[in-house]
């Protein structure tokens, strides 16, 4: 006869390995994580800041999980940029004209500093990197097609240097603005139509 008073059965011990104090044992999306981490870190303090072990502990993920993903501190580096050329070539992909692709070019560099400022660093990228290679080509295919729509050979100006003459000039500028060396000359006005007057006075064909 059973004794009312028979303890209850113990439940058999769980078999999940227990997380870490303080860190999550799943993450929906580790490596969108230890991106924005990183663009974080870069905007503050710049690419030298960067540690993969940093960005674990402040992503709260094992410290193997980053090297995981990006292998190493300059394929992570190489991610940033691919997918801040692969940000620029969609911006650019949608202007109306050449001044309109130079304001898409300066509000990128103002959304997306820690891109913009990685993207052009080539001594931290791996430069035969498939996917950068491939962002960067369709960024450039859409910047030479917002110039080829001004016809600069009907003013007797090569193709190609009117590209890099528009590519200079919106990078110039968004250079210049990031580093707070405009903050004189532009004062309180919207940095992007200050863009469109310039582009405006060097771009007088484009009409």
């Amino acid at each position: 006869m059973t004794s009312a008073h028979q303890p209850p059965p113990q439940q058999e011990p769980s078999t999940a390995p227990p997380s870490p104090p303080g860190r999550p044992y799943h993450h929906g999306d580790l490596r969108r994580a230890i991106l924005g981490t990183a663009l974080d870190v870069i905007a503050s303090d710049g690419p030298s800041a960067l540690s993969l072990r940093d960005l674990a502990r402040r992503a709260g993920v094992s410290h193997a999980a980053p090297a995981h993903h990006f292998k190493d501190r300059t394929g992570l580096l190489t991610a940033i940029a691919a997918e801040g050329f692969g940000l620029l070539a969609g911006a650019l992909t949608e202007a109306a004209d050449l001044k309109d692709a130079g304001v898409r070019y300066v509000r990128f560099a103002r959304e997306h500093p820690a891109h913009f400022q990685v993207m052009f660093t080539p001594e931290l990228l791996r430069a035969d990197d498939l996917e950068l290679t491939t962002a960067r080509a369709l960024a450039g295919d859409a910047l030479r097609g917002a110039v080829s729509a001004v016809r600069p050979e009907s003013l007797g100006i090569d193709t190609r240097l009117a590209g890099v003459a528009a590519w200079s000039l919106a990078h110039g500028f968004a250079t210049l603005l990031l580093s707070h060396n405009l903050d004189g000359p532009v004062g309180d006005r919207d940095p992007e139509e200050v863009f469109r007057t310039l582009a405006a006075m060097l771009f007088r064909g484009e009409a």
